[in-house]
């Protein structure tokens, strides 16, 4: 007598539904643009596409959310190319929505008293934890967002990590527009809200479509 069987029923595939992408966009890009209006208040910069529009920012004086929004416009192609139109298409509502957000709030929100070092470490935690609920939702801030969950796709190599690398760079680049101690706490705050994704954001740990 063969002995019985017994497969484990398998896990459904969990999908998130049209009104839960449409709240974490929401959220996330909420999150991240109060980090980036804590690192603008305080004088700091961050990474990535918004990084270089900070840049254009302070010496210019140009509007940061126009700056973001154009600056992002080549990289659509990419995005549709690699990784579908689904993604494209949330990722542009995101960076639409964070460069609104980012002029709104100045006029809901005041600060008057914000260290910097607090602001590297919280505004660094919130655009981590935006961030974070954008790609588990198969979204992102477009640039250098879409190269690095590419090539996480691609190659299994930890999006965090390769984000971390490129907005480094960007900060470091950075010594003609501000003085070198809000660089090194721009620094902290690009490795503390990349290590929030590299943390928290691998292949396999959170898989849905």
């Amino acid at each position: 007598m063969q002995p019985e069987v017994v497969v484990a029923p398998a896990l459904p595939t969990l999908h998130h539904l049209p009104y839960e992408d449409v709240q974490a966009l929401i959220t996330g890009t909420l999150f991240v643009a109060l980090g980036v209006v804590m690192f603008g208040h305080s004088g700091l910069l961050t990474g990535g596409t918004a990084g270089i529009a900070f840049l254009i920012h302070y010496a210019t004086g140009w509007n940061f959310g126009l700056v973001f929004f154009l600056i992002n416009l080549p990289f659509y192609g990419l995005a549709l190319k690699r990784m579908g139109k689904a993604f494209t298409l949330k990722t542009f509502a995101a960076v639409g929505l964070l460069s609104v957000f980012v002029n709104v709030f100045p006029g809901l929100l005041q600060f008057q008293t914000l260290s910097a070092p607090f602001a590297a470490v919280l505004g660094g935690l919130l655009m981590g934890a935006g961030m974070l609920m954008l790609f588990r939702h198969r979204a992102s801030l477009g640039g250098f967002n879409v190269l690095v969950l590419y090539l996480q796709d691609r190659f299994g190599w930890r999006a965090g990590r390769i984000q971390m690398g490129f907005d480094c760079a960007i900060v470091l680049g950075s010594f003609a527009v501000v003085d070198w101690q809000h660089i090194a706490l721009s620094v902290l705050g690009a490795v503390i809200m990349n290590q929030t994704l590299a943390t928290n954001h691998r292949t396999g740990r959170y898989i849905t479509l």
